[in-house]
C-alpha cells in the first residue's frame, strides 16, 4: 500500500511538472526602434498638439498563441518628452505638470488582456503618473507576427485610449479670452507597440 501511494505522489508530481513546464511564458521585449508612446491634446479648444516619449522600455509575456493571456509592462523616462518645442518640453518637465526632478518614471503594468474579438482585446491595467496610480483600459488591434530578415520573431500591437490629466495632478491650465481652457483635460494616447521575442 506505501508503496502504490508513493508511486501515485510521483506520478502526480511529474504531471504538476509537466504542468507547469507547459504553462512557461515567452518573454517579448519592446523594440524601441519600432515603437512610440504619443499622446496629444487639444489646444485653444480647435486643434491638436502632439507630442511622444523618445526613452521608454517595455515587456510582455505570454504562453498563448493569440496572446490572451499575456502580462504587459511598460515604463517611460518623463524627462524624454518631445513634442517639437523646447520651450513648451521644459514646462511639461516643470512642477505644473510631470515634475522629471521628483518623479523621473512614468509606468504601466497590466492586469488583464482580454480578448474581444478575432484582432482586437482590451488592455486593463495601472497607470502610476507623478506617484498617482490609477486603472485605465486601452483597446488594443493586434497586427499579426512576422520573422524578420534577422530571424526575429517579431508581434505588433497599437493600443489607443485616453486619460484625464487633472487625475494625475498635471492640473496646471489658462483661460483665453472666451473663458477655454488653452489645454484640454482629457490626453489622447496611442501607443504603436512592435515585440521582440527574447531567444
Amino acid at each position: 500500500m506505501k508503496r502504490l501511494i508513493k508511486q501515485v505522489l510521483v506520478i502526480s508530481a511529474i504531471a504538476l511538472s509537466c504542468n507547469l513546464l507547459g504553462q512557461t511564458k515567452n518573454i517579448w521585449e519592446v523594440d524601441q526602434s519600432h515603437s512610440a508612446l504619443k499622446f496629444s491634446v487639444i489646444h485653444l479648444l480647435i486643434s491638436e498638439v502632439e507630442g511622444n516619449f523618445k526613452i521608454f522600455q517595455g515587456q510582455m509575456r505570454a504562453s498563448k498563441e493569440d496572446f490572451s493571456d499575456a502580462e504587459i509592462d511598460f515604463s517611460a523616462d518623463v524627462a524624454s518628452v518631445d513634442t517639437d518645442n523646447e520651450m513648451r518640453d521644459g514646462h511639461l518637465q516643470s512642477d505644473d505638470f510631470f515634475n522629471t526632478a521628483t518623479y523621473p518614471k512614468m509606468t504601466f503594468v497590466s492586469k488583464s488582456f482580454k480578448k474581444m474579438a478575432n484582432d482586437q482585446y482590451a488592455l486593463t491595467g495601472d497607470l502610476t503618473i507623478r506617484d498617482i496610480t490609477k486603472e485605465v483600459t486601452l483597446d488594443v488591434k493586434y497586427g499579426g507576427n512576422i520573422q524578420d530578415p534577422y530571424g526575429n520573431t517579431k508581434a505588433g500591437f497599437k493600443a489607443t485610449g485616453a486619460i484625464n490629466r487633472f487625475d494625475y495632478g498635471l492640473k496646471w491650465n489658462a483661460l483665453t479670452e472666451a473663458g477655454g481652457a488653452v489645454a484640454s483635460e482629457e490626453v489622447a494616447l496611442t501607443l504603436n507597440l512592435e515585440f521582440k521575442l527574447a531567444k
